[in-house]
């Protein structure tokens, strides 16, 4: 359960701070504004950038990468593939962000002036090699690039030129797998490299070393992992990929992802890698991050919440979505409109279901582990509904076509329609709810219930299904990401009036 905070003076904050499918975050200061920005995988559009005033609140203002011409996703480019890692950094007056599309393009590079865009077209980085590339500029304007492994290249971010060999810079702990998301900083009299390791399972975990200049030599921290929950009991594991901040008083804080599995052994988690916040001291020259928890003491520093809310309910009354609503590998406007009939989001079908890698569906991201999903549907020109959705290989839909409504599961190969019934006449009411797992008597016990169905004229829920959601988890399904739900065209044209998600208690 995400707890919220607990104090009228703002005196204990929660975590995580970015809820769901948020991983990977990289955070820069620019003034009295702090941006952020994650991976996006196979979803249109890419890299969320989201702002804050405190660390705490966070608001989605938009994606880096929100053009077919900067982001390229094939048809065959698989469910974890696509947009890893980025890097965000502000300097010299611009935003710049370095990323790797792994399914096309290898590494890139844009900018803007303003972190809610336009940001520019891609300059590619052909010189650039690995994942998680980050950038870091020394006193004399050198750019250094440097990437999972852990290597780095001199370039020129103007031109995405790059000069000279890669040079491997340190690999982390001696044995610790997957040395990556490199991040660089000048803090003091001395250079820091902070980097992942162990891989983003249970595993993971942050270390650090430091060094005279931006090419090293670095000599590592004697306390390495400086955080790693690996072995604990702790709520939030997976803890990694992690990035660095100062605060206005001069603090520092670190940005990092974390998982919150539910259910028995070996423990589930549904929601993705979320971001979550700790405090960091200077000891000796080095970071000491403080106790990572689900409530934890505030910055010292007023919280200041988003002067707009996100929105409960979407009633697709503006000609553009708004910037948490995506879809999977592009959105062509064809096949999705809020034009065609004012007022509704309109879904022409494409991919015959939620099976196909080219299915019509708009989604957003699970962020509560207990919520509800309603949405209005129209299926009089077609077949369509509302999923759950991990991948093309699981996924839990309630779908409507004139009179009926049935709920089908995807659970790797098996492919079934678990319930159906003939549904009230006219658009119908579409409903999902998730609910936690409260009391774990046995250690099959899954993470939590994903009910599935619709509602009478009268608003009664009829639940068709309620289904393990251990099977739409990553510990089931693999990959990196995490629950969308979704509105989604089967077949003909199918016409959505409203969406809401609602938080629940629990």
């Amino acid at each position: 359960m995400r707890v919220t905070s607990v104090s009228e003076q703002g005196s204990t904050i929660s975590n995580p701070v970015i809820p769901g499918f948020y991983p990977d975050p990289s955070v820069c200061r620019a003034g009295d504004d702090y941006y952020l920005a994650c991976s996006s995988f196979e979803y249109f559009p890419g890299v969320p950038i989201l702002h804050s005033r405190d660390l705490v609140h966070w608001t989605q203002i938009g994606n880096a990468l929100d053009r077919p011409g900067q982001l390229r996703l094939p048809q065959d480019t698989a469910s974890s593939g696509g947009i890893y890692a980025p890097t965000l950094r502000h300097h010299d007056g611009r935003f710049w962000l370095i990323v790797t599309n792994v399914s096309a393009d290898g590494n890139l590079l844009v900018t803007a002036t303003d972190p809610a865009g336009p940001w520019s077209d891609p300059i590619l980085l052909p010189g650039v090699h690995g994942i998680d590339p980050d950038i870091a500029w020394d006193e004399d304007g050198n750019c250094w690039c440097t990437t999972a492994g852990v290597g780095q290249i001199r370039l020129d971010p103007h031109t995405g030129e790059t000069f000279g060999e890669r040079r491997q810079l340190w690999s982390g702990a001696p044995g610790a797998k997957a040395p990556e998301a490199p991040h660089l900083y000048r803090i003091g009299d001395h250079w820091y490299l902070l980097i992942a390791e162990g891989g983003t399972e249970r595993g993971h975990g942050v270390s650090i070393a430091r060094g005279s200049a931006p090419t090293g030599p670095f000599e590592p921290c004697p306390a390495n992992p400086i955080l790693t929950h690996r072995g604990t009991d702790h709520p939030i594991q997976n803890t990694g990929h992690a990035d660095l901040v100062q605060g206005p008083d001069g603090s520092w804080w670190m940005v990092l992802l974390g998982v919150r599995p539910g259910g028995g052994t070996p423990g589930w988690h549904v929601l993705g890698r979320e971001t979550c916040l700790a405090p960091v001291e200077w000891i000796d020259g080095w970071p000491v991050v403080g106790e990572l928890s689900p409530v934890m003491p505030a910055p010292p520093w007023p919280l200041q919440p988003p002067a707009v809310a996100p929105e409960r309910r979407d009633g697709f009354d503006v000609t553009e979505l708004a910037p948490y609503w995506i879809s999977l590998r592009h959105r062509p406007a064809e096949d999705c409109s809020t034009k065609e009939r004012p007022g509704w989001l309109t879904l022409r079908a494409r991919g015959a279901s939620l099976d196909d890698a080219d299915v019509t569906f708009v989604g957003r991201r699970q962020q509560h582990p207990s919520c509800r999903v309603r949405t209005l549907v129209d299926a009089a020109e077609g077949r369509g509904g509302l999923a759950v959705r991990l991948d093309e290989n699981h996924h839990y839909s309630v779908e409507a076509t004139s009179g009926q409504v049935q709920v089908a599961a995807r659970i790797g190969p098996l492919n079934t329609v678990v319930a159906s019934r003939p549904s009230p006449p006219g658009p119908v009411v579409l409903r999902v709810e998730t609910a936690p797992v409260k009391t774990v008597n046995d250690a099959r016990t899954g993470p939590d219930l994903v009910s599935l169905g619709f509602e009478e004229p009268d608003g009664t829920f009829v639940a068709l299904a309620s289904l393990d959601g251990r099977y739409l988890s990553t510990e089931v399904a693999g990959g990196f990401t995490g629950r969308v739900f979704g509105m989604f065209a089967s077949t003909g044209s199918v016409h959505f009036d409203w969406f809401d998600y609602e938080p629940l208690e629990g």
